[in-house]
């Protein structure tokens, strides 16, 4: 079997969520499941060599590299929503399925499209999610959903908003979780975490935030949870959140004005995937208050690292993190500084979760859910054999 995969997001050299989903799908794939035929396409119009770089791991897996240097690819998207221009156009007719991680099929894949949904925060919650992304999935979605041939998305919480949002028979949509590379993810030892603190100056005592800085990410009742956390107990440690600039975020510096706590909050922008384990492992208490994931990957990491958890009763994030998180109401401030004081004035119960959190991150395997998404496609072949050349 022929397998087209959009490798658009893991070209990115600071990857999010979904980039990092397919990354670790397809390095399984790939893998495991050595008798099929890989070929990865991607735009890029300028800096070739970063593509190439990119994919290389995967090339030298057996993979093909499949790159478009002709235009961009938010040209493409535009375009492909203004008028049906086939992506086979670019890409080539010669795949049994095309696979795509991020949301959207475009008319004219090769065979059978497979889309991953990640969630439905672009409606369920759409003030909290970039204009331009609303508006592409506005435009392109719900033509994407009647495209492919099967869904695949995160989590039984995402599937079932997207029956509720899509009106799609919940048979068309499988659950394939996000897991958990714990050869990565798993308790640092002291040098390694000593050499991250140095490296973007961190304390030796700290609170974390990772996950970009955008509003879903709550974290300005997190920022207004914690100043009303300092009044209480003022040698509470530094508050240290990490991730790249989303957007709507000027809101959050400014939080931290009005509050005056430019020295007791750190910014670290992007830390390297290399460091977070190091940086998960070494905090007294891994704060992920959001008020919507379609999964939830950074509690996940932190439990695999041992770190004692507070998450919110939101969406998704109940399902990831079960019994071994501290879980508050999202929009409750009093409520996310409470669980802060407790945690952090309660040893015992840090313990309890160090000792949960790896054993829970344990039910979510990265090399299952690439089974489950392998046979995916295995059965829309067999259900739905196409000429080659997909349909608009």
């Amino acid at each position: 079997m022929k397998i087209a995969i959009d490798a658009q997001p893991v070209i990115d050299s600071q990857k999010t969520g979904i980039g990092f989903y397919e990354y670790n799908i397809i390095s399984w794939m790939l893998k495991r499941w050595k008798e099929h035929e890989y070929i990865f396409n991607c735009f890029k119009f300028h800096r070739l060599s970063e593509a190439e770089t990119a994919l290389r791991e995967f090339t030298e897996s057996g993979g093909k590299s499949n790159i478009c240097t002709l235009l961009p690819c938010s040209l493409y998207r535009l375009m492909s929503n203004l008028a049906p221009v086939p992506y086979s156009v670019f890409f080539g007719k010669d795949a049994d399925i095309s696979l795509f991680f991020n949301f959207i099929a475009p008319p004219g894949a090769a065979g059978r499209s497979i889309i991953v949904i990640h969630d439905m925060c672009y409606l369920a919650f759409p003030e909290t999610v970039r204009f331009r992304t609303k508006a592409m999935l506005d435009l392109s979605l719900k033509a994407s959903v009647r495209r492919a041939s099967a869904i695949i998305t995160d989590s039984e919480f995402s599937k079932s908003e997207i029956v509720k949002y899509m009106g799609v028979d919940p048979d068309r949509v499988t659950v394939a979780h996000c897991g958990v590379d714990t050869r990565v993810f798993y308790p640092a030892e002291a040098d390694r975490l000593d050499r991250a603190k140095k490296k973007y100056g961190i304390p030796d005592t700290y609170l974390l935030y990772a996950g970009t800085l955008e509003p879903r990410k709550n974290i300005e009742r997190l920022i207004e949870a914690y100043a009303g956390l300092l009044i209480e107990e003022p040698s509470a440690p530094s508050l240290v959140l990490t991730g790249r600039k989303g957007w709507l975020y000027d809101s959050i510096f400014e939080k931290v004005r009005t509050h005056g706590l430019e020295e007791r909050i750190i910014f670290t922008g992007y830390i390297d995937g290399a460091d977070m384990p190091a940086l998960l492992s070494g905090t007294l208490v891994f704060l992920f208050p959001s008020l919507y994931e379609g999964f939830g990957m950074p509690p996940l990491e932190a439990m695999a690292c041992g770190a004692p958890v507070l998450t919110s009763t939101a969406a998704s994030l109940p399902e990831v993190v079960g019994d071994a998180a501290v879980m508050v109401d999202p929009y409750d401030t009093k409520a996310i500084k409470e669980g802060m004081k407790r945690l952090i004035n309660d040893p015992a119960l840090r313990r309890d979760l160090s000792a949960k959190g790896p054993e829970r991150a344990k039910k979510f395997s990265w090399e299952r859910s690439a089974g489950i998404i392998m046979g995916v496609c295995e059965e829309t072949r067999a259900r739905n054999p196409s000429p080659r050349g997909g349909g608009l």
